[in-house]
């Protein structure tokens, strides 16, 4: 029996890791933005804010490791092989190659490059920044065995240190007082913070992201599913709480910026405008620090975990092959038509979150009812179904055939289903769905052996 314990350092390590992984440029202008709408209202908007934005994101990282499964495809065959495949793939191209990654290099380069540049710059600057971006990412996640000490020991402490400056600066001379808060946020400031956080799409990426923490203990000694779950529960609580503190100043920082700054459009404007205020020049070099690292850091993590998914789904492909490959279209589509890019994943976003939260809880419940794949189902099933209409609805997407089935259908939704009108409207038909699955007359291999 393997005894080997984890040292206190290399928990912290891993924790910086975990966090940095998080931290990504949504993560930055998002709480920002949250404060400057949120005025007066901001500490509730930002305890809703941190449920989502943390605790879901952290819980499904236990959950994971809770599951004692190797991947997220084994986690997700669960319900079927078949589905298993197709939600994995799925997940893994939209938090990965197909959205998140080629976001991560245009908005370093909207926020870090692009105000010292002319407007008659064009676009070669992006490609050339885009490229270097990538390349980089790319050099880091060929050597993925390297990744926890360079991530956890390096990158991760320098992007604490520049998002603490500013945000001393800020507490100790506040731009002004708290303002009245937008109208949407003059009653349902909680339920607001909680839609905010949900638009991280973190608990996606802890979904990718748990392998690289389940590895990482692995290579430091734990191999126990016990010693998986400890070790994990505090790496993640470091994690939390360093993300909850540097989303709770960020709000402060937006909230306390409109007496002096207005009501912005987003939350870069916000970030770069505090910068430039506090510190001229020298701030927006040092916001454009703090973007490309945050940036950096996720787009190595989705590189890294990316290759590895579709490197054991197609073994006669490399795992290098698909980070030189996934390098090159993220490159690509940083370039061209992200706009586009962005406007066709909100829905498919939409739909995937809800079925990963289900995820989350039923695997923590998964030995109560002893693994009945008709939990599974049917409470995917009914998930599926309200989020599948609800994110077409609320997409911009042109849809010539099924457009006004899709609307007529979500309008009586809309005025049947409980917390339907504030994005929720899942949660009922999802809890049903598992009590259907778990008085549904059992198939003969209805169960998977709870301890695989």
């Amino acid at each position: 029996m393997n005894n080997t314990t984890i040292s206190s350092k290399d928990t912290v390590v891993i924790g910086l890791m975990l966090f940095a992984l998080f931290f990504g440029a949504g993560n930055l202008v998002f709480p920002a933005m949250l404060g400057q709408s949120a005025g007066t209202e901001s500490w509730y908007a930002n305890l809703g804010f941190l449920i989502t934005g943390v605790g879901l994101p952290l819980l499904a990282v236990i959950a994971f490791s809770f599951s004692g499964k190797q991947d997220l495809l084994s986690l997700a065959s669960r319900v079927h092989p078949i589905f298993g495949i197709i939600y994995t793939t799925v997940l893994y191209l939209t938090i990965g190659p197909l959205f998140a990654m080629p976001r991560t290099g245009s908005v370093s380069y909207e926020i870090g490059i692009k105000p010292y540049l002319s407007e008659q710059s064009g676009q070669l600057p992006l490609l050339i920044f885009s490229i270097l971006f990538f390349l980089v990412t790319c050099l880091f996640s060929l050597n993925p065995s390297k990744m926890i000490d360079i991530v956890g020991k390096w990158l991760t402490p320098l992007l604490i240190l520049f998002i603490s400056i500013l945000s001393i600066a800020a507490i100790l001379k506040p731009m002004g007082t708290f303002q009245q808060p937008v109208a949407s946020y003059e009653q349902h400031a909680f339920f607001n913070g909680i839609q905010e956080g949900y638009l991280t799409m973190d608990t996606l990426a802890a979904f990718v992201f748990g392998i690289i923490v389940i590895n990482a203990l692995k290579e430091r000694g734990a191999h126990t599913r016990k010693q998986l779950m400890l070790v994990g529960f505090k790496s993640t609580i470091i994690s939390a709480t360093i993300l909850a503190i540097i989303y709770t100043v960020l709000t402060y920082i937006g909230a306390s910026s409109v007496e002096q700054l207005g009501h912005l459009a987003n939350g870069g404007e916000v970030l770069a405008k505090v910068s430039n205020y506090y510190f001229g020049t020298f701030g927006g070099i040092i916001l454009g620090i703090i973007v490309l690292l945050a940036c950096l850091t996720t787009s190595i993590g989705l590189t890294t975990s990316c290759s590895s998914y579709l490197h054991k789904l197609t073994p006669k492909v490399s795992y290098k092959t698909y980070a030189i490959l996934l390098s090159i279209v993220s490159t690509t589509l940083a370039n061209v038509g992200l706009n586009q890019l962005i406007e066709f994943s909100v829905p498919v976003l939409s739909i995937l979150y809800p079925l990963s939260v289900i995820m989350i809880f039923l695997t923590f419940l998964h030995p109560l009812f002893k693994g009945k794949r008709s939990v599974y189902g049917f409470s995917l099933a009914l998930t599926f179904v309200i989020s599948f209409i609800q994110g077409l609805a609320d997409s911009n997407l042109k849809l010539a055939y099924v457009s006004n089935a899709i609307l007529y259908v979500h309008e009586r939704f809309s005025e049947m289903l409980p917390l339907y009108t504030i994005g929720l409207g899942w949660i009922i038909p999802g809890v049903v769905g598992a009590a259907i699955g778990l008085i549904w007359p059992a198939s003969k291999r209805h169960t998977e052996d709870i301890t695989s």
